[in-house]
Formats: C-alpha cells, sequence, structure tokens
C-alpha cells in the first residue's frame, strides 16, 4: 500500500524530475517561432503544488495528498500542456477521494478517472500528444492491477506502457516524425512518472539540480509593471559557429554585435567562434553570425522574464490587495492578456480594466488570470486570452470566480483588439458575446517574427535566424530582411474585400524602422486601404498585421 507521506513525496519528486529536464523538453516543440515552453509550463505547474505539499505531516491521507495538489495545479496552470497536466491529477485526486492508503488497483483507478477528466476538457482530442500517452498508461495500469495490486508493479507498467506510447506519437502526428521528435508533453509527463516512481518503488525523492527551480515562479503583472528594473536588452542570445573555409575575420562579428547590444563576448578558436551578446533583437544576432559559418548550440533567454522571477517575492503583496468586490452599478469589465506597453494601452484605451502580462514564449497561468479576474469590480467579466496557448488556462479560472466570467476565443492580439472594438455597453450579456465572437472571425491576422531553431516544417526547410512571416497562425514563408517580409505578408493577407490595415511595432523595431515600413506599405498598398502604424512594444514579433 502506499501512505500519504508517500504519495506527497511522489508528486514532489516528480515535479521536480520534470524541473530538471524542462529545457530538453522545450526544444522538442517542432513550430520554430520562439514558442518552446512546453517544458516550462509542466513544470511551473506542477511546481504550484510543491510548496503546498511540502507542509503536509507524514500521517496525512492520500486522498488529502492528491487533493491539495490538484487544487494548486488547477490554480498555477501554464499553457495548453500545463492545463492538461493539472487536468490529469484532478481527475486522479477525484479517483482517491476517501482513501487513507492506496494499492495498485486504486492507482489504476484514479489514473483511468484523471485521463477522463483531461479528454473531457478538451474540445477536439489530438491523438499524438499527452493525451494519447496518458491514456495508454492508464490503460496499462487497469491491465495490470488484475494480476498484482502492489503499487510499485503497477506504476512500473505504466511507465514502461507510457514510455512505449511517447515513442509512438511521431506514427500518429506525421509533424513530429517529419522533425524526428517525440511529443513534448508527452516527455514531460513521462519524466512526471520517472520522478514519482522513483519514490514510489525505490523511495528515492529525486531532487533539483542547481538553476532549475521553479517552485517559485514569475507571476506576470500588468504590462506597465512588468519592464521596470535597469536592464537595457531583452534577451541574451550565445551560440557557436563553426567557421566556414573562407570565414571573415571575427573582430568584424564583435564591431557588428557591438552595434546593437552589450555584454559582447566574441571568442575566436581554429574551428569555432563562441558567442555572447545581449540584445533586443535576437534575429539579428543569429543572422550575423550565420555569414561566418554554421551555428550550433544556440540559446536564447528573455531577461525581463528572468527579472519578473526575481522581482515576484516583492510585487506580490501588492497585488494580493488589489481584490475589488462586485460593483451592483457596474455590469461588465474586461481582462486581457498582452506583452509590451504599447499594447497596454491599446486595450486599457479600448476600455480593459486589466491587462496581465503574457503571451507567446510566456504564459501567465490559471491564478494570474483569477487575480485580474477578481480586481475587475464587473458583475461578469469578459477575458480575451490572445493567444491559443492561454485559452485553456483562462477558462480554468470560470469556476474558481466569485462573478460571471466570459473567455471569448481569441487566438491573437488583432482578434483581441477588434473583440473590444465590437463591444456594446447597452447589450446584454449574450449579444455581446455573439458580436464579440463574430468580430473575431472577421479580422485576419499576422506576425512576423524569427526561427528560434532549424526546422523542418510544412514544406519549407528553416535555418535559425531566419525571418518567418505568420498567417493566421500558419507559416505562409521564410525571408531574410524583416520589412520585406511585411510587405510580402501584408499582400497576401489583403483581399478584395479588405478595407483597413493596422501594423503594430514590436520592441525590436525603432521608431524610424517603423516609419520606413509604413511609407513602405503606402507606397504599395495605401490607393486601396488605409493602413495605421502602431508600436505595440511586444517581445518576439517584429510585426503583428491586422487586416479587416
Amino acid at each position: 500500500m502506499i501512505k500519504g507521506f508517500q504519495l506527497r513525496d511522489a508528486m514532489i519528486s516528480g515535479a521536480n524530475h520534470i524541473t530538471n529536464h524542462k529545457q530538453s523538453v522545450d526544444e522538442l516543440n517542432v513550430f520554430p517561432v520562439p514558442d518552446g515552453d512546453t517544458g516550462t509550463n509542466m513544470s511551473m505547474t506542477v511546481n504550484a503544488a510543491v510548496q503546498e505539499l511540502s507542509r503536509l505531516k507524514d500521517d496525512v491521507t492520500v486522498s488529502k495528498v492528491a487533493d491539495v495538489a490538484a487544487s494548486s495545479l488547477l490554480r498555477g496552470a501554464r499553457g495548453n500542456s500545463g492545463v492538461i497536466t493539472s487536468l490529469l491529477f484532478r481527475g486522479f485526486a477525484a479517483g482517491m477521494k476517501g482513501k487513507t492508503d492506496a494499492d495498485g488497483a486504486d492507482i489504476a483507478l484514479a489514473l483511468d478517472a484523471g485521463v477522463k477528466a483531461a479528454y473531457k476538457a478538451v474540445m477536439k482530442p489530438t491523438e499524438g500528444t499527452i493525451l494519447t500517452v496518458s491514456r495508454m498508461a492508464a490503460e496499462k495500469a487497469g491491465q495490470a492491477s488484475k494480476s498484482t495490486k502492489e503499487p510499485a508493479a503497477v506504476f512500473e507498467a505504466v511507465l514502461e506502457e507510457a514510455k512505449a506510447a511517447l515513442e509512438q506519437t511521431p506514427e500518429l502526428l506525421p509533424v513530429l516524425k517529419k522533425a524526428g521528435v517525440v511529443d513534448a508533453g508527452g516527455q514531460g509527463f513521462v519524466y512526471i512518472l520517472e520522478g514519482m516512481l522513483s519514490v514510489i518503488r525505490d523511495g528515492v525523492m529525486i531532487e533539483k539540480e542547481d538553476g532549475s527551480d521553479d517552485s517559485k515562479p514569475a507571476q506576470p503583472v500588468s504590462a506597465a509593471a512588468a519592464y521596470d528594473g535597469e536592464i537595457t536588452f531583452t534577451y541574451c542570445t550565445e551560440y557557436i559557429v563553426g567557421k566556414d573555409a573562407d570565414c571573415p575575420d571575427p573582430l568584424k562579428l564583435r564591431a557588428y554585435l557591438e552595434t546593437i547590444g552589450d555584454c559582447v563576448v566574441v571568442v575566436d578558436d581554429d574551428d569555432i567562434i563562441k558567442v555572447h551578446v545581449h540584445s533586443n533583437d535576437p534575429g539579428l544576432a543569429v543572422q550575423a553570425g550565420i555569414k561566418f559559418g554554421m551555428l550550433t548550440n544556440i540559446k536564447i533567454e528573455n531577461m525581463r522574464e528572468q527579472h519578473e522571477h526575481k522581482a515576484y517575492d516583492a510585487k506580490q503583496a501588492g497585488r494580493s490587495a488589489r481584490y475589488q468586490p462586485v460593483d451592483e452599478e457596474t455590469e461588465f469589465g474586461f481582462v486581457a492578456v498582452a506583452a509590451g506597453e504599447g499594447l497596454h494601452a491599446l486595450f486599457t484605451d479600448l476600455g480593459v480594466n486589466q491587462v496581465v502580462t503574457g503571451g507567446q514564449t510566456m504564459n501567465p497561468s490559471t491564478e494570474d488570470i483569477l487575480e485580474a479576474i477578481h480586481s475587475t469590480p464587473a458583475k461578469t467579466v469578459f477575458v480575451l486570452p490572445n493567444n491559443k496557448n492561454i485559452i485553456m488556462a483562462a477558462e480554468q479560472a470560470i469556476p474558481l470566480a466569485d462573478r460571471k466570467v466570459c473567455v471569448l476565443q481569441t487566438r491573437t492580439i488583432p482578434q483581441g483588439l477588434s473583440a473590444m472594438l465590437a463591444f456594446d455597453p447597452s447589450a446584454d450579456v449574450k449579444e455581446n458575446q455573439v458580436n464579440m465572437t463574430k468580430a473575431i472571425d472577421h479580422v485576419s491576422s499576422g506576425q512576423i517574427t524569427f526561427a528560434a531553431r532549424d526546422s523542418e516544417y510544412d514544406g519549407h526547410s528553416i535555418k535559425a535566424g531566419e525571418i518567418l512571416g505568420l498567417d493566421n497562425g500558419k507559416l505562409s514563408f521564410t525571408e531574410k530582411d524583416v520589412q520585406k517580409a511585411l510587405l510580402k505578408l501584408t499582400k497576401r493577407m489583403l483581399k478584395g474585400d479588405s478595407s483597413f490595415v493596422t501594423v503594430i511595432y514590436g520592441s525590436s523595431v525603432s521608431d524610424f524602422q517603423a516609419e520606413e515600413a509604413l511609407k513602405a506599405l503606402e507606397d504599395r498598398f495605401g490607393n486601396h486601404v488605409q493602413i495605421n502604424m502602431v508600436n505595440g512594444g511586444q517581445p518576439v514579433y517584429y510585426y503583428i498585421v491586422s487586416v479587416e
């Protein structure tokens, strides 16, 4: 039988194990844009429970342990992978309800309940993902528990089957097979199971490695406060250049990098060049290196996000005090997710009460969104996630809120802005929900960003640092020049009935570059559509394009 303290330690061990491997899981993401955050999201989700679990005494029941973990994971869930993980543990807790100890059969039933909860919550389950891995593992647990009630034996069978299912994910999802990787969420789930088995079978808790702590994750706050501090450049970029036979003088690379950033280190060896630079445009830094040879070991980190992690404790007290009870005179309120002071101002000007900092590469948790909802004193709060990987986390906040919440399915910033423009204060909730959803469907969204990694994706052979054009979330083309990419994307997005184009430029685009881009767009398309250029200040995307 598994005692409560063993299940407690097993869950902490699982959290530590995924945390130790979060970077390798991040790197499994096949889409080449800077969104490799599956491991980070899963790690931060499960670590949301570690502090509460650590407070439980050794005489605790398995039911209590599972309940505490499920509650914490629900609020700490980040991204689709994190939400699904939290749902698996919520169902697991339901299966353990009322039990003091648990045998192999109890584990099998609880795992099955977890899988059913996860599948039920996903509108269109995709096989070849964490859902498949968890389902096959749960089915194996059911089979194993018929021949043995020994928890360790059942859990061994679970892990063995999870690994086998993980290896099969490329056969179920062609995009994984082409990239030569397994599903990132499934791999993260396997790491969690490995960490748990280490305690259940061997009595050994896996410890966190130095520098991998996610026990106190950053909690995004309003965009105005998110970028304070003394950080001049956002991104830390590192890579190694395998020199070409006719490689130019590496001093030229150093000289160029010093014009776009600081903390430049260029170490010239016989066959390689080691590069380190802080800048606001990692794409430029990477492109510069390509001129000297083949790049390997590319690493790009958001230093502002790291700064937020350190500033969390200082800001938490102020955030907790912002709770506002419902004002019976206030019918509607709004919460939006966005990154960049310009986007914060845009949403605020359109009537949004609270902007949660987040988006690509930085998904806020359910708790972050819930706190923003509770600081909006309206009877009904509309939530605009503005990213497909944030929608599920936002929906998890609905049953936790003490006021009515309506999550709109906004997947991009332009969709969120269009939804706000369609809001009618004289209409009721249902009518506004319908009209705002129609507005979402009538706007086309495009993004110009850079490839964070080499990739073979959707018929494109992509090299790290290349400029990517995304048309409504799908990779449309690659380019070498940002402005050329903007012109090409706008042309592809324009339809015969298009009348208005809004271009939002990001933190790595200067005002001068934006003015040049606007002039080029007006020269090319100004006779057909009205074009507006806005400073959004967003990271990751050079430009966000909205066509209506």
